[in-house]
């Protein structure tokens, strides 16, 4: 967990998505894949998981089952204990699920980051969203990025590391910086996001996560809905 602000990695993965005033996610972002790869990575970092090679395919193996102080991370270790070692990409899956947008929005506003509203759809349906109430965390959140991003600093937190790698398979990266400045800096956020600046346990959880991700939004079968606007 980011010990400075409280947030583990799927509720700072929630806070790049949704909008800050209308508390919705932009179109476009494969959130929730981030949001599955941010709970496979924090397991990993907490060394509670590791991966292993199997038939060619990065698979995830239990290591331990102590606490994360977290239930919904605590679920996902137990899902992870209960079944045979399976590929990264499975629980990538079956975690972008477990981690639902308002299941993991629910947290940050009882922190009193963000506030649920009702909004009516078609003046029928209504829907909730999450608008941010106090944007500190965020605040401190971007500029942890940026300072990695827009610097050739070589020691680089592993935490932050992973969320930008996240950020940028997820297509989170473009929404919080502008498109020009993300593109001049391609070669520093591949290096980062390839894990040659951080040692190799770190380098291991970004490659697992990414590999994951990108066969999870390629299998057609599985869409997890979105609030959009």
């Amino acid at each position: 967990m980011n010990s400075e602000h409280d947030l583990y990695l799927h509720e700072e993965v929630l806070l790049l998505a949704l909008r800050d005033e209308t508390g919705t996610i932009a179109p476009g972002t494969t959130y929730s894949y981030a949001i599955g790869g941010a709970i496979l990575a924090e397991l990993l970092l907490a060394r509670r998981i590791t991966i292993v090679e199997k038939r060619k395919q990065k698979h995830v193996e239990h290591l331990s089952g102590e606490s994360m102080g977290n239930e919904l991370l605590d679920e996902c270790l137990q899902n992870i204990s209960d079944k045979k070692v399976l590929p990264a990409q499975h629980w990538v899956m079956q975690f972008a699920s477990s981690g639902d947008l308002h299941r993991v929005a629910k947290g940050l506003c009882r922190r009193g980051i963000l506030r649920m509203e009702e909004k009516k759809v078609l003046l029928i349906f209504n829907r909730k969203v999450y608008p941010e109430r106090d944007g500190k965390a965020e605040r401190a959140l971007i500029r942890r990025m940026e300072k990695a991003i827009f610097s050739e600093a070589r020691e680089l937190d592993p935490r932050t590391t992973v969320l930008i790698a996240l950020a940028d398979q997820s297509g989170l990266l473009k929404e919080n910086f502008e498109k020009v400045r993300i593109k001049n800096r391609k070669k520093r956020i591949a290096s980062i996001t390839e894990g040659n600046l951080m040692g190799q346990a770190t380098k291991e959880a970004i490659e697992a996560v990414n590999a994951a991700i990108m066969v999870a939004v390629i299998i057609p079968v599985i869409i997890t809905p979105t609030i959009v606007s």
